[in-house]
């Protein structure tokens, strides 16, 4: 294949390109490792126009022409109103792609052609790229790509997604496509008589009043119409200016609509078999034994959710242990760091308030927030990774789907929690996955309820301080592992009892249907695997709480060294919430601290410590006995540090999770709610243990 182009020639918006090329496919299947292959870095990624789903162009050049290619977001069917396929289907319909690659997954072709199928119907400018042959064949199955592109009636290529010569192929056939103009035939699915009779019926008044430049869509439109999806005939009207509403053409449809539509959807899965059938041949009758042997253990009513529990605290376990030596590394860089800088700035005569409020204030905030979140999140987030690679967060989703049902929720949400356990912010954008608006908002309100990365550092010094005090160093961390545990699983619990509350009151509605893939288990790729988890998760999440750390930090400095009456502000307000905090079985400086620490969760026990020992900037220690020391001189009891875990898993999203909520929902009132709901749980469950405590101890 020819070089890519550099990434400073990638103009979408600009006619640079001789060829617009979709990727569609469902998800799953390497579509995007594919376009990844074929583009290198010469991508942009944004959000589809008015969309919250993710868009990804990319260009690269071959022989003598240059492609644009899209990735279009990955869809099982264009029947469906997800925001996914919507997408999908709009920009292959509209767009009008000069070729449409449809990825497929050799081991699963009948499934897959399904949307082969419904993508002919609207052009014949197709490709078909049956990838995974390499995971086939180990499973032993052979596909006959020449007899699938007879039957199908347009080009098939097959591919293993990291081997160039598969790839070139693919590219060689796209190209081929474009510049010799060969004009393929598609073999459609045959509907049965009475649909096929009103197509044809319809046909001719379709014809007669769209455009010509939309002429290829004439059939498709029909069966849209027979289909009665009202968010399809919307786009068409949008796109096309074309009204099916009116009587003209409703007169065309019978009543029966719905049969009609189910009819279609039998044909198609019924086609598919049927082709899968005759092209696909199987050495083995058990080549999908060993995945059903795996999957009755880890989704088996009895084993499935201890096992996902043990997976988690492995992973915690993992995380807690690594985290520790690069964490106090950091932490001593950047104290080198600090002191280079204090001596600059006394060595240029700086002011003390200049000195204080850069130093002490912005730079000791944003260098905590780096040595504390940077370690656990490059740990956390590829091994969590891992789990994805592996095919297993799916399983997650399926053992948890009963119990969301029965809050009125959907087994997706499983999967939002389980990102909302690196980042709340990384889990809200998670939740574009989920089709129904009400479902979606559900998970985006509860998403705060399990712990996010930047709240493990207190928890865990907390649990390490105070619980594990009376067990034996040798197994301090796996203690404070499993108080960890416990508290995610408070909050999944929480999740559920709010979930169920808030479906039942403003967010009423019946729990939608799903299909859930259970994709096959596969070797991850580790070098992806790093690239994916440090550049597109660690990353991009330490730069938000970045952004938002630097500015809180100029101000817990200016309220620790504003002085009134020869007090500090910040002790004016820890008073004054003091009265209240005591409800809580906190105490001012406490609740203090949480409120400033808004911005990066990270950054509370640092406040704390800093309110404790009277200093005017944040306190920096490693050492758990040095601070356990300190916050029992200031009256901690194991209350105290039960209640501080509670509220620290019950409170506020951080300021990055709560800015996401807004850019998700587009509203002012769920970002409120999403503050709401947390905090006011927390409040109760810390009164009512207080409570507890008052009357029986």
């Amino acid at each position: 294949m020819s070089r890519f182009l550099s990434f400073k020639n990638l103009h979408v918006d600009d006619k640079t390109y001789d060829y617009k090329i979709a990727f569609a496919g469902n998800p799953n299947v390497g579509k995007s490792t594919i376009f990844n292959s074929l583009t290198g870095m010469c991508q942009h990624t944004g959000n589809w126009p008015g969309k919250t789903v993710s868009s990804a162009f990319g260009m690269c050049k071959y022989k003598d022409c240059n492609f644009m290619l899209v990735d279009i977001p990955g869809t099982y069917s264009l029947m469906s109103n997800s925001e996914e396929e919507e997408i999908a289907r709009n920009y292959i319909c509209f767009e009008n792609p000069d070729v449409t690659v449809i990825v497929v997954d050799a081991t699963c072709l009948e499934r897959n052609l399904n949307l082969v199928y419904q993508i002919m119907e609207i052009t014949s400018n197709i490709v078909v790229c049956v990838n995974l042959l390499d995971e086939a064949k180990r499973k032993g199955i052979n596909v006959n790509l020449r007899l699938l592109s007879k039957l199908l009636g347009v080009p098939v290529v097959g591919t293993i997604a990291n081997k160039k010569k598969t790839i070139n192929n693919l590219m060689k056939t796209i190209y081929d496509v474009c510049t010799l103009h060969i004009q393929a035939k598609p073999s459609l699915v045959q509907y049965s008589s009475g649909i096929e009779s009103l197509v044809n019926s319809t046909l001719p008044l379709i014809e007669e009043n769209i455009s010509s430049k939309y002429s290829y869509l004439s059939r498709w439109i029909c069966l849209k119409l027979i289909d009665g999806d009202s968010k399809v005939l919307s786009s068409i009207k949008d796109k096309l200016d074309l009204d099916l509403s009116s009587k003209k053409f409703s007169k065309q449809i019978l009543e029966n609509s719905t049969s009609l539509k189910d009819s279609m959807i039998s044909s198609i899965i019924h086609t598919s078999e049927n082709i899968a059938s005759k092209v696909c041949t199987y050495n083995s009758k058990s080549h999908t034994l060993r995945d059903k042997k795996i999957d009755k253990i880890l989704t088996s009513k009895t084993f499935g959710i201890p096992i996902m529990l043990l997976f988690l605290g492995i992973i915690l376990w993992l995380t807690l242990v690594g985290a520790n030596y690069p964490s106090a590394l950091l932490s001593t860089l950047f104290s080198i760091i600090q002191n280079k800088l204090l001596l600059f700035f006394n060595k240029i005569n700086a002011p003390q308030w200049l000195t204080g409020l850069l130093i002490n204030g912005v730079f000791q905030t944003v260098s905590w927030v780096v040595s504390v979140m940077l370690p656990p999140m490059a740990i956390f987030f590829p091994l969590f990774t891992v789990l994805e690679d592996l095919g297993y967060l799916p399983r997650i989703a399926f053992n948890l789907d009963k119990c969301f049902q029965k809050c009125g929720a959907t087994g997706k949400q499983a999967l939002t929690m389980c990102m909302g356990l690196g980042c709340n912010a990384t889990g809200v954008i998670g939740c574009r996955i989920i089709n129904s608006k009400r479902e979606k908002l559900l998970a985006i309100l509860t998403n705060s309820f399990v712990p996010c990365n930047g709240r493990f550092p207190f928890l865990i010094a907390v649990a390490s301080i105070f619980i594990t005090s009376l067990f034996s160093t040798i197994y301090s961390s796996l203690i404070s592992s499993l108080c960890v545990l416990l508290i995610i699983i408070i909050g999944i619990f929480f999740t559920l009892i709010i979930s169920k509350f808030l479906s039942n009151t403003i967010l009423k509605g019946i729990p939608s249907s799903f299909i859930l893939e259970l994709p096959p288990y596969r070797k991850p790729q580790v070098s992806k695997i790093l690239i994916r988890s440090l550049l597109d998760r660690t990353l991009f999440v330490l730069g938000r709480a970045i952004s938002v750390a630097a500015p809180v930090g100029l101000i817990i400095w200016a309220f620790a060294n504003i002085n009134i009456s020869g007090m500090p502000l910040l002790c004016y307000i820890a008073n004054f919430l003091d009265p209240f905090a005591k409800i809580l079985g906190l105490d001012g400086y406490i609740l203090c601290a949480f409120i400033l620490g808004i911005p990066a969760n990270e950054i509370v026990l640092p406040i704390i410590l800093m309110c404790y020992m009277s200093q005017n900037s944040l306190i920096k220690l490693e050492d758990f006995s040095a601070i356990g020391q300190i916050l029992k001189d200031n009256g901690w009891t194991i209350l105290t540090a039960i209640n501080v875990m509670l509220f620290t898993l019950l409170h506020f999203p951080c300021a990055t999770t709560l800015l996401t909520i807004k850019k998700e929902t587009g509203s002012y009132k769920w970002s409120l709610l999403a503050f709401l709901l947390p905090t006011v749980c927390g409040m109760l469950l810390c009164m009512f243990t207080n409570l507890i405590y008052v009357c029986f101890f």
